[in-house]
């Protein structure tokens, strides 16, 4: 079910955007009975500039919160359900609070923020949810204070950059509108470069369904996406080509469009290969030079591919074969079986001989270069 594909958007989308300002824990479980939290956040020491450019979503996170994001409008008994987890929390807080006996101010207990696309009247009402305009924007409605939950409207938000980040988590026009508003922000947004990581992986996991799963709203996100990915890909290459023109001048112009769109490339691989997995060990820093000299066509795929990886030791490992791989492919085209044996014999050597061998690669004959792979003894 596509949905299953938006719950996971919305988890790691809320995760990556909240992590530098506190702890973020996805999927956390409460004790009571098997049910996992969506996102429970605990503020940190992260930059004011930094929370103020999340706007609204910003201000939700200067206190320990829950965050459910629904992709289909909340219900009465979904919103019960959240309600429920929000107890069950504030309980175990109390306890602890109890056992190690500290006073625990009312202010610190955790806030629930419910998201969903649109609320009915019935719902809204049925938990005297009312807007605080004075303090907040239109389309947030907070129930009785000791309730300590907050049930957002992204329908009725305004269209402002302080919502930009919560109307992302909205659906049909809303977010198409939303992903389409990133475009105006500049392409060094560190938040930008995240949310359309982000989307990207979605657009991805949504092409990988089958044609008849989709709704129209999927595929009209699927064709918003895409300008945006382009988009991000040229205006690095042109500050890329400028530098190579820079250099390349002399070299004459044609050679110089070339290195600009390499170094381009290269510097949004490095910028997504960063944010994603945090500082580049020597090994993926070894790959940005030969791997920047993809076609545009196969290097969209692979960011596309490196996206949908998982962020953890694992992803970092099949980060390395991907671009092990795709300079593979490059220099000889498709190995077929051998392919697996020659990556792994290249990721198995050390950071320094990697380091040399991939800069030496354009003074290397095709046959020295296999030679040198196929050795089992590297």
């Amino acid at each position: 079910m596509t949905r299953i594909i938006y719950d996971e958007f919305a988890k790691n989308y809320l995760s990556e955007l909240l992590s530098p300002i506190g702890t973020v824990t996805p999927s956390r479980g409460v004790n009571s009975e098997v049910r996992e939290i969506d996102v429970y956040f605990t503020p940190g020491t992260g930059t004011e500039d930094y929370v103020e450019t999340l706007g609204i979503l910003g201000k939700m996170a200067r206190t320990t919160a829950l965050f459910e994001a629904f992709r289909n409008p909340a219900t009465i008994s979904e919103v019960r359900s959240c309600t429920s987890k929000l107890f069950n929390v504030i309980a175990e807080v109390e306890r602890r609070s109890r056992r190690e006996e500290t006073s625990l101010p009312k202010a610190e207990l955790p806030i629930l923020w419910i998201l969903t696309p649109t609320a009915s009247d019935r719902v809204l009402n049925g938990f005297k949810a009312a807007p605080d305009e004075q303090n907040w924007l239109q389309g947030i409605y907070f129930t009785g204070e000791s309730w300590r939950t907050a049930i957002v409207v992204i329908h009725q938000l305004p269209e402002t950059e302080a919502t930009l980040w919560l109307r992302i988590l909205g659906r049909g026009k809303v977010q198409e509108r939303a992903i389409s508003q990133l475009s105006e922000l500049s392409v060094d947004n560190p938040i930008r470069a995240i949310a359309l990581e982000l989307a990207y992986q979605l657009q991805s996991n949504l092409r990988a369904k089958k044609e008849r799963e989709l709704q129209p709203e999927d595929r009209e996100l699927i064709m918003a996406i895409a300008p945006l990915f382009r988009e991000q890909l040229e205006a690095a290459e042109q500050r890329g080509r400028e530098e190579g023109r820079e250099e390349g001048r002399e070299e004459g112009r044609e050679e110089g469009r070339e290195e600009g769109r390499e170094e381009g490339q290269r510097l949004i691989l490095a910028n997504f290969l960063r944010g994603r997995f945090g500082e580049l060990d020597a090994r993926l820093t070894a790959f940005l030079v030969p791997v920047s000299a993809l076609p545009a066509a196969e290097f969209a795929l692979l960011l596309l591919q490196l996206s949908a990886l998982t962020v953890d030791e694992e992803g970092i490992e099949q980060a390395r074969r991907l671009l092990a791989e795709n300079v593979l492919k490059m220099r000889f085209g498709e190995l077929g079986e051998r392919l697996t044996d020659l990556v792994s014999n290249l990721l198995a050597l050390s950071e320094e001989e990697l380091g040399l061998l991939l800069e030496q690669l354009p003074e290397l004959s095709d046959e020295s270069l296999l030679a040198r792979l196929a050795n089992e003894n590297l």
